[in-house]
């Protein structure tokens, strides 16, 4: 099993930055990928970025260029720097972890704005 967290949500102002950090634990020798999605209300869960066990990080279109995932495989840890953030992107962010017996989630963190 593993167990996933994921630190950092909270209310940001539209054209501001956030950083979210979600964490593994458990039984972590099988992971080989981790990843961001969100979902806002209404909508389906997205895919927002993605890195691979090797380093290769791939993004939704709408975010290339102002969002940067990063990973720190020895913490078991991966980051999500979002900058000049648009108002349709408050939703749940959630943390994706890819292991060898299947995929885990974590319970998400909600980033909100003012209008």
């Amino acid at each position: 099993q593993v167990q996933v967290v994921e630190f950092g949500g909270a209310m940001v102002q539209p054209g501001g930055s956030l950083r979210l950090s979600c964490v593994a634990s458990g039984n972590t020798v099988g992971i080989y990928g981790m990843g961001w999605y969100r979902q806002a209300p209404g909508k389906q869960r997205e895919l927002v970025a993605g890195m691979a066990g090797y380093g290769r990080a791939n993004y939704a279109d709408s975010v290339q260029a102002r969002f940067t995932i990063s990973r720190d495989t020895a913490k078991h840890t991966v980051y999500l720097k979002m900058d000049r953030l648009i108002q349709e992107e408050r939703a749940v962010y959630l943390c994706y972890v890819d292991h060898n017996d299947g995929g885990y989630w974590g319970q998400g963190t909600q980033v909100t704005g003012s209008s």
